[in-house]
């Protein structure tokens, strides 16, 4: 049986009726011969797009066979126990030129009884944001099921949605539940459990290169929606540079953000694999002796088996950190 290291996988490139070109532009991946790229999904599980290997001995085995072969040693017993053969994460990059429709994604419980699917939770992390480019997350004001329906059908449901300024290096940290939109010009790193199920709630009744409106899923969502009213949505952290900086815990995944300018070496003393999507500048990832390079817009999943790495670099770097779980970990600079 092979070794395990750390993978990078091939880009699934999605184009979109919103999708611009941001992801060549600036993540600088080539999605021709599409007309656009919205999103790319970087690695993912979903049974109808599964990743596949692009780099070292493993180069063209899928994810999905890569987790049945290795099981454990791939995402860690506590991982495997729980999940099996589902890789639980998704990463997506997600370039809207256009702002994305309104929607709400199920928890796990309606999710698993209409889909046998689990939920989708996630969280985004702005890359790069236009001047004035804003986001929807959650309601502005109280509110029930009936509230919602009659601005819904009266079309003023914007009037009841928190709609917020977005700039490079926020976070937004999305339950299932939580009705949401991407506003035009936002570039994000879109981390989230392995889910394709979205609800459709509002699409500013655009339509296709046929002319056709795309479906909406009204009904579908009253019971997928979180009618809880927050003071605030955006998840505050404080920046710092050369040390870890945590923003988003849940019982699907855990975030970090490391932003460091010098090499740093992580001891991934826990039971999961670890994902690192690499946000802004380059860097060198060694272990066990080995080394692969990694620039922004690349994604890294290190396996469980793997708990030393160092990241040399000498411009800097960016990345969000995840795994699952919590975590017990050391570093040294």
């Amino acid at each position: 049986m092979a070794t395990l290291y750390p993978f990078k996988f091939r880009t699934i490139y999605k184009d979109k009726i919103w999708g611009g070109e941001k992801i060549r532009d600036i993540l600088k991946k080539d999605f021709a011969p599409l007309p656009n790229c919205g999103e790319t999904w970087e690695i993912s599980g979903v049974k109808s797009d599964v990743s596949v290997v692009a780099n070292g001995e493993l180069a063209g085995q899928s994810l999905a066979a890569l987790l049945e072969t290795h099981q454990a040693d791939l995402v860690g017993k506590k991982v495997y126990n729980r999940f099996g053969n589902e890789f639980p994460l998704l990463v997506k990059f997600i370039d809207a030129n256009d702002d994305l429709s309104i929607q709400v994604h199920p928890n796990d419980t309606l999710a698993r009884e209409r889909h046998n699917s689990f939920g989708k939770t996630e969280m985004w992390y702005i890359i790069q944001a236009d001047q004035g480019s804003s986001l929807i997350t959650g309601f502005n004001q109280p509110l029930n099921e009936e509230i919602y329906l009659e601005k819904l059908n009266s079309g003023k449901l914007t009037e009841i949605l928190n709609k917020e300024e977005a700039k490079a290096g926020d976070v937004f940290f999305l339950p299932a539940g939580r009705v949401h939109t991407i506003g035009k010009g936002l570039l994000i790193a879109e981390i989230q459990q392995t889910s394709d199920i979205t609800y459709r709630i509002y699409d500013f009744d655009r339509v296709d290169d046929k002319g056709n409106k795309r479906e909406l899923h009204t009904e579908e969502a009253l019971a997928a929606i979180d009618y809880s009213f927050h003071d605030e949505y955006k998840t505050r952290y404080e920046e710092r540079q050369n040390e870890p900086v945590q923003v988003v815990t849940c019982p699907y995944f855990t975030t970090n953000i490391l932003d460091y300018t010098q090499t740093v070496s992580r001891d991934y003393l826990f039971d999961s694999f670890v994902i690192h999507v690499c946000v802004g500048g380059s860097y060198t990832l060694e272990y066990g002796g080995q080394r692969l390079d990694v620039k922004m817009g690349d994604s890294v999943l290190i396996p469980a088996t793997i708990q030393h790495v160092k990241l040399h670099t000498t411009e800097g770097f960016r990345i969000l950190e995840s795994y699952i779980g919590t975590s017990v970990f050391s570093m040294e600079n």
